[in-house]
């Protein structure tokens, strides 16, 4: 008999070879049938997996967290069975799940269309109607090898496994594939599905290897919660920020300028320069100091700071001219060491805090390019805090702090943070352990003495120090690092820097490198999606339509208004068309600009103004005399949520 342990501390036993479904229906069917897998000795087992020994026994429900990436692992395994059934010779990458389904990546001789999906699908509902178990089996490495001698792909997969670990195999069917699992145990669990798209994907990654086929789909426990999330991703489409900004005319994409590089139309940069005057004053009040650099640096430059053997991948190639060799900058900090650098420096000089709006050129692949999410050429607020080491907590924790005020005022929510550490990769970060282990324990220590909550990540570092990541979810369920605090003790080292202490020795500074809401164009992307391009009063390109009800009649007065508006700093639009007036309001509606104006009679008359806001179709009425003042602490309110 083997002898299961649950977590309430009861123990029972049973006999070898019992199954985590046997011991759920032992306890009540209903549990039997909301069971997923299961926990033995923390190993996760399939449902129908036979135990061979006793241990710590624990079910995997429907509700618990884990239980929706077993299900969707399962199911990219449904999916590469209905293709195989379908395509013999299909061969497969991998098949994770994600967090909001699951995928498998497949070499076919032939491009899978849209339609096709629907055939797909239909083969996988009647692959879980036949209810096939889904049977694990061990193999040795040469067994797993002779199993796929045919197929390249598994071959490296198990090629790539280490020497030790088990290899195992599933067999659901006449289908066979390598997978560490766990699994429901059976086809018959899988029924609420949808297969959602196709997309090409490199194996493994890497853009050097062969390109495959990826399906996306994504399961559920229920037909209702499948129902739900399918129209979720409906919204999530209303909301793309790709569509939104070309509807609303905010950027472009051309590959005449070049894949990974936005434009910028006159809408966009109405908003870009609101936020780019909101984080100058936010910085100015702070006390930083701004600055402007190249756009270019020398190779020089960026092998004293140590960029170009950590990140030299990600730079663009070099270029040379005159004997001297240069690099698109990729980032702003050794053009920040160079200006302290410049000058004496005194104790009482510190903290120096420089900050620049700045434009950053970084390689991607043309595969990994998204719109504005990820792009070649990058502006962003771009901060280095020079501190004496007395100084480094306050002024991490007001850094903190600044950070917190810039994502609440533009409406947004931190979700939670992560301490990023170096870990055992000796080649990613630099190699003097003692200036490690002090930025990790100086940055850990704050975090806990302001009780500030964090998840580590081993290994997420900077090449030259640890860092606080702000993850900010989206409207879209994406988590994206919005800001980021670093802490620096190498590029002091690397240029020299010194300042007179007390005692009128050179000392080191510290540098504390800070992010405040990510790049522009990554930031227009979340506030698009998060606003569905519906932006506050304060951040609209245009925030007010003017429309006269008659041009002939009331375009002077209409015309007048328009220029105190424009006079008092708003950005008011005059819209003289011959259209009628229930095609400009609609347009005016589709453009998503908070307020219109209409101009007739009455208000010619009566010296007011009829308004209408954004998606109410109430109109208001106020004399001019007050619309400015009106209008002003409208535009003063940010987007904090209460």
């Amino acid at each position: 008999m083997i002898k299961l342990i649950f977590l309430d501390g009861q123990e029972k036993s049973f006999t070898p070879g019992t199954t985590p479904e046997d011991v759920a229906k032992s306890i009540s069917p209903n549990l039997a049938k909301k069971s997923v897998a299961a926990y033995l000795d923390d190993e996760l087992y399939d449902l129908n997996r036979p135990m061979e020994k006793g241990g710590t026994f624990k079910l995997v429900v429907e509700s618990d967290e884990e239980a929706f990436g077993i299900l969707n692992h399962s199911s990219a395994h449904l999916l590469a069975q209905a293709v195989k059934k379908l395509h013999p010779s299909a061969m497969f990458g991998v098949g994770p799940q994600t967090d909001e389904g699951f995928y498998y990546d497949i070499a076919l001789d032939h491009s899978i269309t849209e339609a096709e999906l629907a055939e797909i699908e239909k083969g996988m509902r009647q692959l879980s109607q036949e209810a096939h178990p889904m049977v694990r089996s061990e193999k040795t490495r040469e067994e797993a090898l002779a199993f796929f001698k045919n197929d390249p792909f598994k071959k490296e997969l198990i090629s790539a496994i280490p020497e030790g670990d088990k290899i195992t195999f599933y067999t659901q069917g006449d289908f066979v594939d390598l997978c560490r699992g766990g699994h429901v145990g059976n086809t018959s669990k899988i029924k609420h599905f949808k297969l959602l798209s196709l997309a090409g994907a490199y194996f493994r990654g890497d853009s050097s290897r062969p390109m495959m086929q990826r399906i996306y789909g994504t399961s559920w426990f229920s037909k209702e919660a499948l129902e739900a999330h399918l129209n979720l991703l409906e919204e999530r489409k209303e909301r793309d920020h790709r569509k939104l900004g070309k509807e609303l005319k905010i950027f472009m994409l051309s590959s005449e300028v070049g894949q990974g590089l936005a434009t910028w139309l006159p809408n966009g940069y109405a908003v870009r320069k609101v936020l780019e005057d909101y984080v100058y004053e936010l910085e100015r009040q702070a006390g930083y100091l701004h600055v402007s650099t190249p756009v270019l640096g020398s190779k020089k430059l960026y092998q004293t700071s140590g960029h170009w053997d950590h990140y030299q991948e990600n730079m663009f190639p070099i270029m040379e001219k005159d004997d001297e060799t240069f690099v698109l900058r990729p980032m702003s900090c050794p053009h920040h060491m160079t200006i302290f650098q410049s000058d004496l420096r005194s104790y009482r000089d510190l903290p120096i805090r420089y900050a620049e709006i700045v434009t950053q050129h970084r390689y991607e692949a043309s595969g990994a390019l998204t719109g504005l999410e990820r792009v070649r050429a990058m502006t962003l607020t771009d901060a280095h805090i020079f501190v004496r080491p007395d100084q480094i907590k306050e002024e991490v924790i007001n850094a903190y702090h600044l950070i917190e005020t810039a994502i609440a005022d533009l409406g947004l929510e931190v979700d939670y943070l992560e301490f990023a550490t170096r870990d055992d990769s000796k080649d990613k970060f630099h190699d003097n352990d003692a200036l490690w282990n002090q930025a990790e324990a100086i940055l850990q220590s704050v975090l806990d003495e302001a009780q500030i909550p964090y998840k580590e990540v081993p290994g997420e570092a900077a090449f030259y120090g640890p860092k606080i990541d702000f993850q900010v979810r989206t409207a879209m369920n994406r988590v994206i690092t919005m800001s980021t605090v670093q802490l620096d003790f190498l590029l002091p080292e690397r240029f020299d820097l010194t300042y007179i202490n007390a005692s009128g020795q050179k000392e080191r500074p510290v540098v504390i490198h800070r992010g405040l809401i990510s790049t522009w164009e990554r930031l227009m992307s979340i506030l698009l999606e998060q606003y569905k391009g519906a932006f506050p009063f304060w951040l609209a390109p245009v925030q007010i339509l003017l429309i006269p009800v008659n041009n002939n009649a009331h375009e002077a007065y209409t015309k007048e208004i328009y220029q105190t508006l424009m006079h008092a700093g708003f950005r008011a639009k005059l819209d003289l068309s011959d259209e009628k007036m229930g095609y400009k309001i609609r347009d005016a509606q589709q453009q998503k600009i908070p307020y219109t104006f209409v101009i007739g009679d009455d208000e010619v008359k009566n010296q007011t103004i009829t308004y209408r806001q954004f998606g109410s179709p109430e109109q208001t009425h106020i004399l001019v005399k007050d619309m400015v003042d009106i209008f002003k602490k409208e535009a003063e309110k940010k987007s904090r949520k209460k």
